[in-house]
């Protein structure tokens, strides 16, 4: 293994240097029978070192367990040891909190210059001094000039005030200002709870048909000025996909929506914008505020009383396929909006693993074995982290089953140096009873993976983590999941079981090339030492 690789592999060294990390609520009742005593804590950005070298660890259960509990000690507990204080309580922590703790999803964020921003807001300086520059100025700034009022009371708006201060920005316009050219947003900004709980309860003001895309959604608009865009649930949750339709037949699901927001959240990316469910009543929230008259011709009433609609679009928008109430509630996904193109244009890239989307013929890539190696000499696949990006879009697609992923965007103002966005997951999570091997193609193909990627999807093979229980826990904070959970669990269990498959393709490559890891970590102290630990023993 060469030695990029080896940095990323992290050595079987005792617990002495793993990361110290409260306990999961399973950890905890295991343990309450043994010693107490633990190693004082290391730094909390530090990697762990509980994934092993892969001659020597083929992820035994039995092993696993044993490091988990190297792993997963009480921090409260650690604390009032080394104080010599008296434990009187001892905080049990869930498996997705353990997780967030993690030093693989705390690494030290990235320096960002003013041009890593993708808005800003400008000021008062810029605002008096650059007239001559106002096209340019348009593309990435918002003006904060004094106070912006609204006007629009009659309308339905409510008055607001925005300023340069952040506090007077609405949840939505946080969000935007926060993206930046290496993730679309921070997983700890407390903004994001602010921002779904403000597309779950904040009143629709308006709704009309979204045009574009081949299947029903809607373009929701709010009193502040904020949009999101809505899917309807069109079947039940826990029904498969046909083993009959082709990949572009199938409906779009809303909680697949929802589901693969948490899963890209869940494996670290942040590169979808965030989704949650919600109830809307289909008569007062859309059929009665639409100014859409195309929209609004498409509503009638069921024979069993339900208020139906179905819209204008390619596929599924007929009378003999309606969106439905019971009678007027209605579930859907709401997922926030992107800033305007006006401000901050995207550029559309047509996925080089782009399926044919014909019931006959085969794409280049499934006839040719070597067709990654066409593709690495191409820009910008050829430079930067661009190939490492799409596989891990291919890793993500993989573990939901999505096979509709035919294009891919990104902000065009950080040119090629920039994450890819996850738009567009409707069809995920159609079918759980069985796998498509082919969407891992790029990284069978390419043999190429980024290390931080890596260790994260070997933490969630672990026991203590399971990326199925952290799902489950992080779903259960959707608005809809008290009505049912958002996913069955025959979708949660092929998470772990595809997961395993993404391993052993990764343990594949490895074992008939030395340059597979990315090693997007150089520089990180600890993998430094953790090298360092592996020669000399």
């Amino acid at each position: 293994m060469g030695k990029r690789e080896t940095a990323c592999v992290p050595s079987s060294s005792s617990s002495s240097s793993s990361s110290s990390l409260p306990r999961t609520d399973s950890e905890h009742r295991q343990s309450l029978s043994h010693s107490s005593s633990s190693p004082a804590a290391s730094s909390s950005n530090k990697l762990p070192t509980i994934l092993q070298n892969e001659e020597h660890h083929k992820l035994n259960s039995n092993k696993l367990n044993h490091k988990e509990k190297d792993l997963l000690w009480d921090a409260t507990e650690r604390e009032n040891k080394l104080t010599g204080g008296l434990i009187q309580k001892v905080k049990v922590w869930s498996k997705l909190e353990v997780l967030f703790k993690h030093p693989l999803y705390n690494l030290p964020p990235k320096s960002l210059q003013d041009d890593d921003w993708l808005l800003r807001v400008k000021t008062n300086t810029e605002h008096t001094s650059d007239k001559g520059s106002e096209e340019e100025e348009k593309e990435d700034s918002i003006d904060a000039d004094s106070d912006l009022e609204s006007a629009s009371e009659e309308k339905g708006y409510d008055k607001v005030s925005w300023t340069k201060e952040k506090e007077t920005h609405p949840p939505w316009l946080r969000f935007h200002l926060g993206i930046s050219r290496w993730e679309l947003y921070d997983r700890k900004d407390p903004n994001l709870a602010q921002l779904t709980h403000y597309l779950a309860r904040q009143r629709v003001l308006g709704a009309v048909q979204k045009t574009g895309g081949t299947q029903l959604k809607l373009l929701m608009s709010f009193p502040n000025y904020g949009q999101a865009l809505l899917k309807p649930m069109r079947q039940s949750r826990d029904a498969e996909t046909d083993v009959n339709l082709f990949y572009f037949s199938d409906f779009e699901r809303h909680n697949g929506e929802i589901a693969a927001f948490h899963l890209d959240r869940l494996l670290g990316f942040n590169r979808i914008p965030p989704v949650v469910g919600r109830l809307i009543n289909v008569t007062s929230e859309i059929r009665e505020i639409t100014t859409d008259h195309r929209l609004a011709r498409t509503f009638f009433t069921s024979p069993a009383g339900n208020v139906c609609f179905y819209g204008q679009c390619e596929y599924y928008c007929s009378a003999e396929h309606p969106v439905c109430g019971q009678p007027h509630s209605l579930e859907v996904s709401l997922a926030a909006m992107l800033p305007d193109l006006s401000l901050a244009r995207r550029r559309s890239w047509r996925s080089p693993w782009r399926r044919s989307y014909s019931r006959t013929k085969l794409a280049m890539w499934e006839k040719d074995p070597a067709y990654c190696d066409t593709v690495k000499q191409t820009p910008p696949y050829n430079h930067g982290t661009r190939l490492v990006d799409l596989i891990d879009m291919a890793i993500l697609d993989f573990l939901m089953s999505n096979m509709d992923r035919h294009h891919y965007e990104t902000f065009e103002k950080f040119g090629n140096e920039t994450f890819l966005l996850h738009l567009d997951n409707g069809r995920a999570f159609g079918r759980h009873s069985q796998d498509e091997p082919t969407i891992l193609v790029p990284l069978k193909q390419c043999c190429r993976i980024r290390c931080s990627t890596l260790l994260r999807l070997r933490l969630l093979s672990l026991p203590g983590f399971r990326l199925s229980d952290v799902m489950r826990e992080s779903l259960a904070q959707d608005p809809l999941a008290p009505l049912a959970p958002l996913l069955s669990e025959g979708n949660l269990s092929a998470l772990d079981r595809r997961l395993a498959s993404v391993l052993q393709a990764v343990q594949t490559c490895q074992e008939h090339h030395t340059d597979v890891i990315y090693n997007d970590l150089e520089g990180y102290d600890t993998i430094n030492s953790m090298h360092e630990e592996q020669n000399n023993k």
